[in-house]
């Protein structure tokens, strides 16, 4: 359905009637998937002995190249240039290998027709009515009269000043506090200062740590909040459905907004917006050089956290559920769409107001085991993913670095470093906070239907009972 008003696409609802009945196609594109699937088992086939090379020398190249990663970042020196070599070389063997026995020509055939049975299988799972869900809507908002935004100039490498962010606000109505970053500013105290002056919505221009800060000031005196896509990442700007290539676009809602009810976390009583971590992924960020070399920093530390499955353990109560010896644990405001405790970066959340706590734990033991991860996915036994309402966690007694002994562990709240005393403790305030947001913008992604080839099946050979009247 086209917005003729605000110049944008809204998936609507899908009814099963006429000759557009969704249940007719999705049983055809679900018979396309299971067709296209067996077609590229016969074009393996087909080379003989050659295909059945390529199905057994693709399982080995992916389990080596697993392995190789695993060892790259378990181990230094000569280890992890072996663990280099074995990662890049195992799937450039397998291409070799393809060309020499003469089978490259099947391959490629079977993984055409494969990639055709996957895009077809999704697109036969999908539920535009459950899509339709499955995103928030906002509700009409009346415009702010007195708008206080606090702006951090060097968030995001100086987006404020490069895209004009405070000349846009105060043109807009909004009075601006920029930060002093020669000074260590309390943004909290600033909040509450402008709450105390008389402003009717708090904003921020800044880093999710920021953007956490000022927006439970905002949800304690119900106040709207604004955020402006000014910082690094972004995550919470993203789930939000706001654009991140123009942090200025984020300031129509000041004229033009809706206002959406999100949950708000809350770790040992500090808010967070995104993600809490623990383990390895902050034992990373607890580093000084982290913040201007990320990568480099983790692929330095990792050794020391993962080397034979040696590093700090955490044990974790998710609700009622234990999760003991956790190398890495992350739990956000409400769950990711992928459950990747290393790739959430690039996740997102489809909904922020579902009043759950997303919950992903990974232990690793050893070599085999990251093998089992790379391969198998979220169905490895060493990753854990769950929902609650309550997590609680410490370290380890029975770790080799544990911190249980020092009553501390290290967690990184929205990105920013701390330590914090165990039991550590996480919450959720469903719809605590008030949300503004522009009704023109990018919108946020429906997640894709988990693939399950039993349902395709079951899809495809499903015949509807019709009933005939006399």
């Amino acid at each position: 359905m086209w917005d003729t008003e605000h110049g944008r696409t809204e998936v609507a609802p899908v009814t099963a009637s006429g000759s557009g009945d969704p249940a007719a196609a999705a049983r055809r594109l679900a018979r396309c998937a299971l067709a296209a699937a067996a077609a590229a088992v016969v074009a393996l086939l087909t080379a003989l002995t050659g295909g059945l090379l390529i199905l057994l020398a693709g399982f080995v190249g992916l389990a080596a190249a697993a392995m190789g990663v695993w060892w790259f970042l378990a181990h230094r020196g000569l280890p992890r240039v072996a663990g280099a070599v074995v990662a890049v070389g195992a799937p450039i063997g397998v291409l070799v290998l393809f060309i020499v026995g003469g089978v490259w020509g099947n391959a490629l055939v079977a993984l055409g027709l494969w990639g055709v049975a996957l895009g077809c299988a999704r697109t036969a799972l999908r539920r535009p009515d459950r899509e339709w869900e499955a995103v928030m809507r906002g509700t009409p908002a009346d415009r702010p009269r007195r708008p206080v935004l606090i702006m951090n100039p060097k968030s995001g490498g100086g987006k404020v000043g490069r895209f004009g962010l405070v000349a846009r606000a105060e043109a807009l109505g909004a009075q601006v506090v920029l930060l002093d970053p020669a000074v260590q500013s309390d943004v909290t105290a600033l909040a509450r200062k402008a709450v105390a002056d008389g402003a009717d919505l708090l904003g921020v221009a800044g880093g999710d740590g920021t953007q956490a800060l000022v927006a439970a000031v905002a949800a304690e005196h119900d106040l709207p909040f604004l955020v402006v896509s000014a910082g690094t990442r972004n995550h919470f700007a993203m789930d939000l459905g706001l654009d991140r290539t123009d942090p200025a676009t984020c300031l129509n809602a000041l004229t033009d907004g809706e206002e959406l009810r999100v949950d708000l976390g809350s770790v040992d009583g500090r808010p967070f917006v995104n993600t809490v971590s623990f383990g390895v992924y902050a034992d990373v960020v607890q580093r000084p050089e982290y913040r201007d070399a990320k990568a480099e920093t983790a692929v330095e530390v990792l050794p020391d956290l993962l080397k034979g499955g040696e590093g700090p353990r955490l044990d974790a109560t998710v609700d009622t559920v234990r999760l003991p010896g956790q190398q890495a644990l992350l739990v956000s405001n409400n769950p990711y769409s992928a459950p990747d405790p290393f790739g959430v970066s690039s996740a997102h959340r489809p909904r922020l107001d579902r009043g759950e706590l997303g919950v992903i734990g990974i232990r690793v033991d050893g070599a085999a085991q990251a093998a089992e991860l790379a391969v198998r996915g979220t169905q490895a036994a060493g990753l854990n993913v769950l929902t609650a309402r309550r997590v609680e966690i410490v370290g380890s007694p029975g770790s080799s670095r544990g911190t249980a002994a020092s009553g501390t562990i290290s967690v990184a709240v929205d990105g920013e470093a701390l330590t914090l005393p165990t039991p550590v403790v996480c919450t959720l305030r469903p719809g605590a906070l008030r949300v503004l947001v522009p009704r023109d913008r990018p919108g946020t992604v429906p997640p894709l239907p988990p693939l399950d080839w039993r349902r395709i099946t079951t899809l495809a050979f499903h015949t509807p009972h019709t009933s005939h009247t006399p």
